[in-house]
């Protein structure tokens, strides 16, 4: 990228590269199976739980080949879309800055959370991280829910080690 197309804004933003798989990790975090037979709770903190469990496992799965500067743009895309999320509820610029850092945190602690766990398919320590980083319905079995929700991560985060990265670039090739 030139000088002045930086400075003026004119190169292509290099997320749009990626913004096919955001789109798919936004759409398998809304899979109704884990809102009905997994048991997380259809709200927004549930589904922002299963967005950054989902976002987890894509960029995990990245990191592990020459994608690593790709699951760092996916990670811009989810500030990008936090942020307007965030706006759309009401909250103002003052507050929007401090509650993007603390989602950021958020995804990071759960991304070291889920790191190990892919890499080394230890279920039970996903069942862990699953029962800590995910907010069940109401009145359910937490333990068993966890186990549901971990183990459908895990077939998740193996389907995506099938894939060559330019699959995983074409995310409509993956799913």
């Amino acid at each position: 990228m030139s000088l002045l197309s930086r400075m003026l804004g004119t190169a292509p933003d290099p997320r749009e590269a990626v913004r096919p798989l955001w789109h798919r990790v936004i759409e398998l975090a809304r899979d109704p199976v884990y809102y009905t037979e997994c048991q997380v709770a259809d709200s927004v903190a549930g589904r922002f739980d299963m967005i950054t469990a989902v976002l987890s496992a894509v960029m995990v799965r990245l990191e592990a080949s020459d994608l690593r500067t790709q699951s760092a743009l996916l990670a811009e895309l989810f500030v990008e879309d936090m942020d307007g999320q965030l706006r759309e509820f009401g909250i103002n610029d003052v507050v929007v800055g401090k509650r993007i850092g603390k989602l950021m945190s958020v995804l990071g602690g759960r991304l070291g959370a889920y790191r190990g766990v892919f890499n080394e398919g230890d279920l039970e320590r996903l069942t862990a991280a699953a029962g800590r980083n995910v907010t069940f319905a109401e009145g359910v079995d937490e333990a068993v829910a966890a186990r549901v929700v971990a183990e459908r991560l895990m077939k998740l985060f193996n389907r995506l080690g099938r894939f060559s990265d330019a699959e995983m670039m074409s995310a409509s090739a993956i799913w």
